[in-house]
């Protein structure tokens, strides 16, 4: 099972959800380090290669970015409530900004 890294305060603010919400996100989380698919999501290409999203409707919709394709950890960018039908500007330019901050430690590690 891969070990999730949280970006950022995204494990915080995932506490936050409404605890039907918490429980199926982590849920879905937890098949995803276990190399499945979660049963609903989709990919996220305007955020970057291999990102993908958990969708989870508990009381509202909330959702969970995350990047599985390399082999240390499931990263998980980011975490909020969507609160229109398209996910806003900002969602999408803070989970881009986190992924490049992931990729950038990642080629330090080299």
């Amino acid at each position: 099972m891969k070990p999730v890294d949280w970006v950022g305060d995204r494990r915080e603010r995932l506490r936050e959800f409404p605890a039907d919400a918490t429980r199926d996100a982590g849920y879905q989380l937890e098949l995803v380090q276990l190399g499945l698919s979660p049963p609903d999501w989709k990919p996220m290409p305007s955020i970057g290669m291999g990102v993908n999203e958990i969708r989870v409707r508990a009381g509202g919709a909330f959702r969970l970015v995350y990047v599985a394709k390399f082999p240390e950890a499931v990263y998980v960018l980011h975490v909020f409530e969507k609160k229109s039908r398209k996910t806003s500007g900002t969602d999408i330019a803070l989970a881009r900004r986190r992924l490049q901050a992931v990729l950038a430690t990642r080629r330090r590690r080299g």
